[in-house]
């Protein structure tokens, strides 16, 4: 595909092109104003152009922008056991002082998941490397997180990928318990399948993989990328799950739209790495680790786990009532919305036209992500807008 555009054809055209954010309203290049309901894929869930944000981003670019990993900073730390604290909320026997795990700082959540998985292979050793991950999944497009993810269209085109990964039927424990053999390092799963169609595990299955892998020695690391830090109506959606896992990676929210990602290990699991094991030059920088600090002092102060939670019950009961709604699916605001006859994209396209951000998903069903700060009235006026979509 030949146009004009000096960025490489890795998107189709992009239909509108933005250029301001405020909260859950954006502006396009005409001045014409949307609802965001998609937040840059469940990324600003504080809003757009947060102000906290702004500030700590303004005062760090004065202070320090970047030394390299080879020295210490201030900042990250901080951000590292915060994280740790928040991972053991309603958690029983985590240790009320001191840390449970240790933190490693990405840019993405791709490369979060490739922290996590050079780790199980580092502590299966030798001849046990194997990741087992799930059809329908999705963890990154880096050649190995692109092999972790469970959609083989996806793989063609880049043949022949890392070798060391095998997918199992989403929610399916005799079959992944069948699929793990010696060579099996560790089992890596999403508590709900975003890109793959908002699909929310179970508790059972949940915990079952989490008895299997005790049982058997392995390592059940868990994708939080998309889930994290309060979307789901907890600190992190596997918290509802009954489960502690060994490693758990994040990235979106974290910085409410500076790029960074982190990987959290149990502290037993984390110090298998060595000096030189495993490296980035910008992970964790002082001017995306002071967004994060000023990202996760927000999200505790406005309590955001709970308000997804009221805001996602009030958006999909009032959703489910609509014509042309079969059913609505997900935890707290990571919601898809499963349409009744409808093709998503083109229902998608036509709430782009009517001033609202939202993608499909699956050919029927769309996905919302709105900001975990929206407001009743901006729900209201989400739910009229798909409902005039589903009207044309």
């Amino acid at each position: 595909m030949r146009t004009d555009s000096p960025l490489m054809p890795t998107y189709p055209p992009a239909p509108v092109t933005f250029v301001r954010g405020e909260g859950a309203r954006l502006w396009d290049d005409q001045g014409r104003e949307y609802l965001d309901l998609l937040s840059g894929l469940a990324v600003t869930s504080l809003g757009h152009s947060h102000p906290a944000v702004a500030d700590a981003l303004a005062e760090q670019a004065r202070t320090l922008l970047h030394v390299s990993n080879l020295f210490g900073t201030t900042v990250g730390p901080e951000v590292a056991a915060t994280l740790d604290r928040l991972m053991g909320v309603g958690q029983p026997g985590w240790p009320a002082e001191g840390t449970r795990g240790q933190v490693f700082f990405s840019n993405s959540g791709a490369e979060a998941n490739e922290c996590a998985i050079k780790l199980a292979r580092k502590v299966g050793g030798r001849g046990r490397h194997v990741v087992v991950s799930a059809y329908g999944s999705f963890h990154g497009r880096t050649l190995a997180t692109l092999h972790a993810t469970g959609q083989p269209a996806k793989h063609e085109a880049f043949q022949p990928l890392p070798e060391g990964f095998r997918h199992v039927t989403w929610c399916d424990l005799d079959e992944l318990e069948r699929a793990l053999d010696p060579s099996v390092a560790a089992v890596l799963l999403e508590p709900v399948q975003g890109e793959g169609g908002v699909n929310p595990a179970t508790a059972a299955y949940f915990q079952g993989v989490r008895r299997i892998c005790d049982e058997r020695g392995i390592l059940f690391m868990v994708d939080e990328v998309q889930t994290g830090l309060g979307r789901c109506g907890s600190w992190f959606a596997h918290q509802q799950l009954g489960v502690v896992p060994d490693v758990v990676t994040m990235a979106k929210a974290l910085g409410n739209g500076v790029p960074i990602g982190a990987c959290w290990a149990k502290r037993e699991v984390a110090e298998a790495f060595e000096p030189g094991d495993h490296a980035t030059t910008y992970g964790g920088q002082p001017l995306a680790a002071a967004a994060a600090r000023a990202v996760l002092a927000t999200m505790e102060a406005e309590d955001v786990p709970a308000r997804a939670r009221r805001a996602g019950e009030r958006l999909a009961a009032a959703l489910e009532a609509l014509p042309g709604v079969a059913s609505v699916r997900g935890l707290g605001l990571l919601l898809g919305v499963e349409l009744d006859g409808h093709d998503a994209k083109a229902v998608a396209a036509r709430l782009l036209e009517l001033g609202a951000v939202v993608n499909a998903v699956t050919p029927t069903a769309l996905r919302l992500a709105p900001s975990l700060l929206i407001t009743d009235d901006e729900i209201d006026l989400a739910v009229s807008l798909i409902e005039k979509a589903l009207a044309a």
